[in-house]
């Protein structure tokens, strides 16, 4: 396996994903893509965009995902529900190769083939065209904090339309880089944390080195800077929540590795693993291709991690806790 250099890769992709002076985001466009031939409604937007159903039961087997259904429907002042939809819009770049990532690695690289530079104004007037739009609007990628001015940007975009208030927005963060405060003002930041109609998840990418590293190609060690810039984001006033993927080959001991990693979790805040929601991960079409990777080997870790996950959450918490709404949490 090549590891990935991040922090070299990321500054080159950056270079390739934002026109600052413009406020532009270079945005993927899915036509003709592979990830295209997995979408369950066409693409939209002229193609940059699509439509995303979360459901909060995917899998029989696996805990319900309240993300990001609960938040944003109670953001929205809407009755509870099991399923909302979003529109998505992608930035084209990526700085880890996640071998179970829904995307086309061609798509993550800033091609000018498969992306376009939109300014945020182009992509609000593109999702109010569509007449039976959403009420969320979801910024994914690729990894978008690597273009973070996207966030504040699109923000301003849709309040002079006067949407602050109708349309929840929330973004994706891989937690590979510092570029949310590298690259934002001190007022930006402060912007987004006042921002009431937006919530932020963030992706753990396995549950110690060696999984992290197989997970992304990225150097292990890094396994070690995604708890620490967790711990800079919970620091702030961003309604924040996470995602953890369990996937892992046999190297990875789950029965020692997760009560470890929870453990590091509740030293930055104690009920914050009840708003860390592991990820079921799937077969996707893109996926088919990559082989630097025994899928089958990984697959059945997460079967046997999450059996672990479940009962350390368990042990950790009481049921009314459990019970608590996760934006409560």
């Amino acid at each position: 396996m090549n590891i990935i250099d991040t922090d070299d890769i990321s500054e080159k992709l950056r270079l390739k994903g934002i026109d600052t002076s413009n406020q532009k985001i270079s945005i993927t466009n899915f036509s003709g893509s592979d990830q295209e031939k997995d979408l369950t409604e066409p693409a939209n937007c002229d193609g940059f965009g699509r439509i995303r159903h979360f459901k909060m039961k995917n899998s029989s087997d696996w805990p319900a995902n309240p993300l990001p259904i609960v938040p944003a429907l109670h953001k929205l002042g809407k009755d509870k529900a099991n399923e909302i939809s979003a529109q998505v819009f992608q930035n084209s770049i990526c700085n880890w190769r996640c071998w179970y990532c829904f995307v086309d690695f061609k798509l993550l690289s800033g091609s000018k083939k498969y992306s376009s530079f939109l300014h945020c104004d182009e992509l609000v007037d593109m999702y109010l065209s569509n007449e039976d739009r959403p009420s969320m609007i979801d910024l994914s990628g690729g990894q978008p904090d690597l273009t973070p001015e996207w966030i504040p940007w699109m923000m301003a975009a849709l309040q002079k339309k006067g949407l602050e208030k109708e349309v929840f927005l929330w973004s994706d963060d891989n937690l590979s880089n510092d570029f949310f405060w590298k690259y934002l003002s001190d007022e930006q930041i402060s912007d987004i944390e006042s921002y009431e109609m937006y919530s932020k998840v963030c992706c753990f990418k396995g549950v110690d080195e060696i999984s992290f590293e197989v997970n992304t190609q990225a150097d292990g060690s890094l396994f070690h800077r995604q708890l620490e810039l967790f711990q800079r984001f919970a620091a702030t006033n961003i309604d924040m929540y996470a995602y953890i993927t369990l996937t892992a080959d046999k190297r990875t001991q789950p029965e020692t590795s997760i009560p470890k990693f929870l453990d590091r979790i509740q030293k930055i805040k104690n009920e914050f693993p009840l708003r860390i929601v592991p990820l079921k991960i799937f077969t996707f079409t893109p996926m088919k291709d990559r082989t630097s990777v025994d899928q089958t080997e990984l697959l059945l870790g997460q079967e046997k991690a999450i059996e672990i996950w479940q009962k350390e959450i368990d042990r950790r918490f009481t049921h009314e806790q459990k019970q608590t709404p996760i934006y409560m949490i």
